[in-house]
C-alpha cells in the first residue's frame, strides 16, 4: 500500500495553492511515496545497536599558536586600491544619508 496516494498530494497543493495537473500529481505522489519508502528502509536497518550520529566521521577541532605573521604595510595595503582617502579605501556610498 502507497504511503502518499494521489489525493493527499492534491490536498495539499490545494492547501499551498499550487495549481498541479493530474499527470502531476500522479508523478508527485509517486516520487514522494517513493522517498517514504526509503526513509523507512533506512529506519528499519537502523537498530539499537547502531548509535545515532550527526556526521559519518568523528570531528575534532584543530588548534594552533595564534602567531602575527608577516603583514602588509598600510602603504603595501593600499597600493593597488582604485581609490582611497585618509590610508583607508574609498568606496562609493550605498546608503544614502549615512
Amino acid at each position: 500500500m502507497s504511503a502518499i496516494n494521489r489525493e493527499q498530494v492534491g490536498h495539499l497543493a490545494e492547501l499551498a495553492r499550487i495549481e498541479m495537473s493530474d499527470e502531476e500529481l500522479a508523478r508527485v505522489a509517486g516520487e514522494l511515496d517513493l522517498i517514504v519508502e526509503s526513509v523507512a528502509s533506512v529506519s528499519q536497518a537502523a537498530g539499537d545497536d547502531v548509535p545515532a550520529t550527526s556526521h559519518p566521521l568523528p570531528l575534532h577541532n584543530v588548534f594552533r599558536e595564534d602567531v602575527v605573521g608577516e603583514t602588509l604595510t598600510q602603504e603595501e595595503a593600499l597600493s593597488n586600491a582604485p581609490d582611497s582617502q585618509d590610508g583607508k579605501f574609498r568606496v562609493p556610498a550605498i546608503l544614502d544619508g549615512e
